[in-house]
C-alpha cells in the first residue's frame, strides 16, 4: 500500500511542480494549452492501450461496457456539481477561479480516477504501470500550470501550493486505495474498476482538458495531442 502511495504521489506531484512554475513565470496562455493538449494526447492513449485494453482481457466486453459507462456518468455528475459551485475554469490560464474550495473539488475531481489507476496497476506483483506513471504526470503538469496562473491573480502563493499540495495528497490516498481494496479482488471487479476509471478520464478529458487545449492552443493543438498518444503508444510497447 506504501508503494501504491508513493507512486501516486509522484503522478500527482506535476500538479505542484506546474502551480510552482505557474506562480514563478508568465507562462504564455498558448504554451499551457498546448501543454494541456499533449497531456490529454497522453492520457487518450494509456486508457487505451493499458485500461481498456486490460480491462477487457481480465472481464470481456460486458465489464467493459458496463464500467465506461458508470466511470462516465459519475464524473459527469460530479463535474456538474463542481462547476455549478464556480470550478468550471480551473484548468483555464484566464480565468480566476471563484473559490478556492471549487479548484481543490475539481482538481481532486480530476485526479483520483487517474490516480486510482496508478495502484490498480501494480495489483498481481508487478511493477507500476510506466506508460500511465508518465501519462498522469505528464496531463497533471499542464492542471497545475494553468489554474495557478489564474489563482495568483487572488491568492496568496503560499495558500496556491498548499491548496495543490492537498491535492497531491488526496490523490497518493486514491493510489493507495486502488491497490489496497482491489488487491484480491476478481478479475470481473479488477477490470469493472480499470474500464470504470478509463470512463472517468476519457470524460475529463472532453470536458475539461480538451475544450482549454484548443482554445489557447490553437489548431496546433490538435499536432500535440498525436505527439503525446505517440509517445505514450510507444511506452506501452518498451
Amino acid at each position: 500500500m506504501l508503494e501504491a502511495f508513493a507512486w501516486g504521489a509522484l503522478g500527482a506531484s506535476s500538479l505542484l511542480i506546474g502551480a510552482a512554475v505557474g506562480l514563478a513565470f508568465d507562462v504564455p496562455t498558448r504554451v499551457v494549452g498546448l501543454v494541456l493538449a499533449f497531456g490529454a494526447g497522453t492520457l487518450v492513449s494509456a486508457l487505451t492501450f493499458e485500461l481498456t485494453e486490460e480491462a477487457y482481457a481480465l472481464g470481456g466486453a460486458d465489464v467493459v461496457a458496463l464500467g465506461l459507462g458508470l466511470g462516465a456518468l459519475t464524473y459527469f455528475a460530479g463535474n456538474v456539481y463542481v462547476c455549478r459551485r464556480g470550478g468550471e475554469g480551473r484548468m483555464d490560464p484566464e480565468t480566476e477561479p471563484n473559490s478556492g474550495s471549487s479548484l481543490l473539488l475539481g482538481a481532486v475531481l480530476d485526479g483520483i480516477p487517474e490516480s486510482a489507476v496508478i495502484g490498480i496497476s501494480l495489483i498481481g506483483g508487478g511493477g507500476v504501470g510506466v506508460p500511465v506513471l508518465a501519462a498522469v504526470f505528464i496531463s497533471n503538469l499542464p492542471e497545475g500550470l494553468g489554474a495557478a496562473s489564474g489563482m495568483k491573480k487572488s491568492e496568496s502563493g503560499g495558500r496556491v501550493l498548499v491548496t495543490w499540495l492537498a491535492v497531491v495528497v488526496a490523490c497518493a490516498i486514491a493510489s493507495a486505495l486502488g491497490y489496497m481494496l482491489l488487491d484480491d479482488a476478481s478479475d470481473n471487479l479488477v477490470g469493472l474498476l480499470q474500464s470504470f476509471a478509463a470512463g472517468a478520464v476519457l470524460t475529463m478529458l472532453a470536458d475539461t482538458m480538451f475544450p482549454e487545449a484548443f482554445e489557447h492552443g490553437g489548431r496546433a493543438a490538435g499536432l500535440l495531442t498525436t505527439l503525446g498518444f505517440a509517445l505514450a503508444y510507444l511506452l506501452s510497447t518498451l
